[in-house]
């Protein structure tokens, strides 16, 4: 049987309820985007030529952390390695990396360092299953090399991170293509060729037992993986095209960009205000699922001083909310079209996200239900059962331009 994480490992994971994703790599130099190698057809040769122009001057690590500290996030989750086949640390297995660059240093490892300063945020990994640069991946034929070689470099990446930089949140796997329209390996994969998830799985949950393992791709969750998640959507949807599976029992994961991209693209300039961003984090909670919320930073090693202000901004609704989303777990009273819900224990959070008079109705609260009051300031607010339905009254004073909360106990 597969291992899982420790379940003192999932029980943090879940209360952290928010993480930052970080998008960063070569493809921040085009600023087209992480996939503009696939999308624009740029050749191994050209694309690597990247490498010598990288130098992130700019990169601060502890800014970085303290930029998710201000925003209310628990955990930080950056890209590895992505499809390009760059690695964004000082890993033994391969010199198509960071520090063979002019910047010259390894910005995760200072990412984790920052994190064991801070205290209060864990590091976790986006690891790429494909690589569109090693010879063992798209160029078996030419190089002589076997599938097995790829899979001793994928492993031996993960055992990398999983050992060299402290104890971490998470590993997050993305790529596995069989499920896409990508051709470079779909008679192997039709073959019956895998990644073989149950080793690699049993290998993170050996060496770092308090990590969570996901993966993106798989439209049902395999042994091992101990979080399912979206992407672009809330659980049980799928405007996205991405999320095909069915919505399983396991902890949950939203991840959501705040302009279109995930890579550093800056003509994409369609900007999620911050009030938005805040209703997603408070429906992927009322939904069971923590909210991984990216950036893409520059090739300077800025993130983008809008996304900046909206993360802040995030940041000061938890200040005064975060009791509404920390630790808290599914909301069990239904969602109206205005608010949803979450709870911890016997005290519920109503999150009123919009208003269509001053009365805020639930149907099926529970009915030992007696005191209802203003999360932000503790004012009372006058509840009336209705029959089966309770009635908050809400003043028009009380009400937060973001999201109100309603503790109910």
């Amino acid at each position: 049987m597969a291992k899982q994480v420790s379940p003192q490992g999932l029980t943090w994971y879940q209360d952290a309820r928010f993480g930052m994703f970080i998008h960063w790599g070569l493809y921040a130099l085009i600023g087209h985007g992480e996939w503009v190698m696939h999308l624009e057809h740029i050749p191994v040769v050209e694309y690597e030529q990247l490498a010598p122009r990288f130098n992130p001057v700019k990169f601060n690590a502890d800014e970085w952390v303290a930029l998710a500290a201000d925003a209310g996030q628990k955990y930080i989750v950056i890209t590895s390695r992505h499809h390009d086949g760059f690695s964004m640390y000082d890993t033994a297995l391969s010199d198509y990396k960071v520090t063979h660059t002019p910047f010259g240093r390894d910005p995760i490892a200072e990412l984790a360092a920052a994190c064991a300063r801070h205290g209060g945020i864990k590091l976790g990994f986006y690891s790429s299953l494909l690589d569109w640069h090693h010879p063992a991946y798209r160029f078996r034929a030419e190089s002589g090399l076997a599938w097995a070689d790829y899979l001793d470099f994928l492993h031996g990446q993960v055992r990398e991170l999983c050992t060299n930089f402290g104890d971490l949140a998470c590993l997050w796997f993305d790529g596995d293509w069989p499920l896409h329209a990508l051709d470079e390996d779909s008679a192997y994969f039709a073959a019956g060729g895998s990644f073989e998830y149950e080793r690699l799985y049993d290998m993170i949950h050996t060496l770092q037992p308090d990590a969570v393992v996901l993966n993106n791709r798989h439209a049902d969750p395999l042994p091992g993986e101990d979080i399912q998640g979206f992407e672009q959507d809330l659980p049980g949807m799928n405007t996205a095209g991405f999320n095909v599976g069915t919505v399983s029992d396991l902890p949950k994961e939203v991840c959501m960009t705040i302009n279109t991209s995930w890579g550093y693209k800056p003509a994409d300039h369609n900007h999620k205000s911050s009030r938005h961003l805040v209703h997603m984090l408070a429906r992927s909670a009322s939904a069971g699922a923590n909210y991984l919320l990216n950036v893409g930073p520059t090739p300077e090693g800025e993130i983008v001083p809008l996304h900046a202000q909206r993360l802040r901004q995030v940041g000061a609704w938890l200040q005064t909310h975060g009791a509404a989303i920390y630790g808290t777990r599914a909301g069990t009273i239904p969602p109206t079209g205005e608010t949803v819900s979450t709870q911890r224990e016997a005290t519920h959070y109503i999150h009123v996200l919009d208003y269509v008079s001053d009365g805020v109705v639930l149907k099926q609260a529970p009915t030992t239900i007696q005191h209802a009051q203003l999360l932000a300031n503790g004012q009372e607010l006058m509840l009336e059962w209705q029959g089966e339905d309770l009635l908050i009254v809400l003043p028009e004073d009380g009400r937060d331009f973001y999201n109100t909360v309603i503790e109910l106990r």
